[in-house]
């Protein structure tokens, strides 16, 4: 989940900390690398080129090569924050040849048409406001036969939020462009993207959710509040308790996306 626009990171240091203390190491986003795995259900990544839009600080990235055997993936984020820390955990796990991190400001993908056999994205769309750009983009960058499989975190419709959600979304303090399942839909398809499946995860992470909630009040408070400070664990504590609130009404939908650029 990294994104924002000029001025001041969003993923600053505290904030990587934060979230990794919650998460794991490299994970900027919840479910580590099982839901990574769920999100890649029946897709084959051996030796294939993929692209990862918002890698944040590099674990998927690697998780996929180490994991999932990809011949060669590409770490993107428009946060140079989080690049860093990806190289240097690339470095460090020998990994530097197979995972490049690359850094550009927010626009068009900085890569050439048809460059990757596999597009993969974890909870960092949402922070993309032109749903139709950016997903022909993705089919732009695909080659023919190449999957989309993402994770994002949608809203369940498109009109105004509720108060709730709002709430949350304050709370967060992120540049969240939240869209409903249809929309994303929409944007797909219009990109030219065949057998589009969306995947409700609501289910899953609200009770996940609960749990991240019970750790922050309980287990890993003095850990993450050893890294961070408590005043910003208590912050996030907060940011829980709005989120959990739209998990519950069923407003908040972690969704999984798939879908294949025709031959």
């Amino acid at each position: 989940m990294t994104h924002g626009d000029h001025g001041e990171p969003e993923y600053n240091d505290a904030t990587i900390r934060f979230l990794e203390a919650l998460w794991g190491e490299g994970y900027l986003s919840p479910g580590g690398p099982d839901e990574v795995d769920r999100v890649l259900a029946g897709l084959s990544l051996k030796d294939k080129s993929v692209l990862d839009i918002g890698c944040g600080s590099g674990g998927i990235a690697l998780h996929l090569v180490e994991r999932h055997d990809a011949g060669h993936v590409t770490g993107f984020d428009i946060e140079e924050s989080v690049i860093l820390r990806a190289r240097e955990r690339a470095a460090g796990r020998g990994l530097s040849d197979r995972a490049a991190f690359v850094q550009t400001p927010p626009g068009r993908l900085p890569f050439a048409d048809a460059s990757f056999d596999v597009v993969f994205s974890k909870d960092a769309l949402l922070h993309v406001p032109d749903k139709d750009a950016l997903f022909a983009d993705i089919f732009r960058v695909l080659r023919p036969g190449g999957v989309f499989a993402a994770s994002d975190w949608l809203i369940s419709h498109d009109g105004e939020p509720s108060a709730e959600m709002k709430a949350y979304v304050a709370a967060e303090g992120l540049s969240f462009s939240m869209a409903s399942p249809a929309r994303y839909r929409l944007a797909m398809e219009w990109a030219g993207l065949a057998g589009v499946t969306i995947v409700d995860r609501n289910p899953w992470y609200r009770e996940v959710a609960r749990e991240e909630l019970a750790r922050l009040n309980g287990p890993l408070r003095a850990r993450a509040a050893a890294a961070v400070g408590e005043t910003y664990v208590a912050k996030n504590v907060r940011t829980w308790e709005a989120m959990q609130k739209v998990l519950d009404s069923g407003e908040h939908r972690p969704t999984h996306l798939r879908g294949r650029k025709p031959d």
